[in-house]
């Protein structure tokens, strides 16, 4: 349920990679990151909504510890990257989590797990002001159109969006917003500022953890009681969704390329439709699977890049 990072990141230790073919790692991503929103849902059912963010970021915070251990990594210095660290870690986990916690509990796991494939959508659009370097094509601006007509077809727009929760469809693609927003931020202040992959991203999980640790009491008490279940669902999306999913994801970025990598988004919505309905048994109109091709071939078109110019 992340983006991935097109930097060099911190390579996973090779004698594993040797004894794990890419593609199993690459499966293996897709279907933790595509079970996620199964996760929350279970989640949802025994624990509130700020009382699952701030579960999962402490799992996946010390997942992230661990492997800094293992690899005697420090976090970051300077007091310059720790406050950007904490705006990235507002914007692309507390935010991002927590909304998606709370749409979760009006709205299926399988529309939560379309609504996150429009991400590449909003970087899209966002670049167009953000990012002067990254200008769009005559492609880019079809795929654009295209994806947001999918989304369109999603909700069902020419049927008055029968049936919607609105306000729960609204907190996921604003969740799914802000993951671009986080990155673009990224992009513009940590860019060169030092420090592994593994050492930033472990102290924006920290600082994330800490933000909800704030929060929290101000939304929810202490749980009374502790449902099995939801805490086992809890556990797994922390330690799987958001710490080893992490370590793999850097692992196939130093591997296969940040463009093969980024190709796990396409296969998250999919998977999250196929889980919510065979395991939670959730409803599915014809409109939600057609819109969800029409969705991913219009992200798929924003990530077409121009072929550079012959030098003459």
């Amino acid at each position: 349920m992340s983006t991935v990072t097109t930097s060099t990141p911190v390579g996973a230790d090779p004698r594993l990679r040797a004894r794990l073919d890419w593609r199993l790692r690459f499966a293996g991503l897709s279907l933790t990151w595509g079970f996620s929103f199964l996760l929350i849902k279970v989640g949802t059912h025994g624990y509130a909504p700020f009382q699952v963010t701030p579960g999962r970021l402490v799992f996946g915070t010390a997942v992230l510890a661990a492997a800094m251990a293992v690899r005697r990594e420090r976090l970051p210095r300077g007091a310059r990257t720790w406050g950007h660290l904490a705006v990235a870690a507002f914007l692309l986990n507390a935010l991002p989590f927590s909304l998606f916690a709370y749409s979760e509990l009006t709205i299926p796991s399988t529309l939560a797990g379309i609504c996150n494939a429009t991400s590449p959508l909003w970087g899209m659009a966002l670049s167009l002001v953000a990012l002067s370097e990254d200008r769009p094509t005559r492609v880019r601006f079809a795929g654009l159109g295209l994806g947001f007509l999918g989304v369109l077809t999603v909700l069902g727009a020419w049927q008055g969006f029968h049936g919607l929760d609105a306000r729960g469809t609204a907190m996921a693609l604003l969740a799914s917003l802000s993951y671009p927003v986080g990155w673009i931020y990224v992009r513009r202040t940590l860019a060169g500022a030092g420090g592994s992959h593994l050492s930033m991203t472990g102290a924006q999980l920290l600082l994330a953890t800490v933000q909800l640790a704030v929060v929290t009491p101000l939304f929810t008490s202490f749980p009374g009681h502790f449902s099995l279940a939801p805490l086992l669902a809890i556990a797994a999306l922390g330690a799987l969704g958001t710490g080893l999913a992490v370590l793999v994801q850097y692992g196939l970025v130093a591997e296969v390329g940040p463009t093969t990598a980024q190709m796990v988004t396409y296969f998250i919505p999919v998977i999250a439709t196929g889980a919510g309905v065979a395991i939670l048994g959730e409803s599915l109109r014809w409109t939600t699977p057609v819109g969800a091709v029409v969705v991913l071939a219009g992200a798929a078109l924003t990530q077409v890049r121009a072929a550079p110019r012959a030098s003459r």
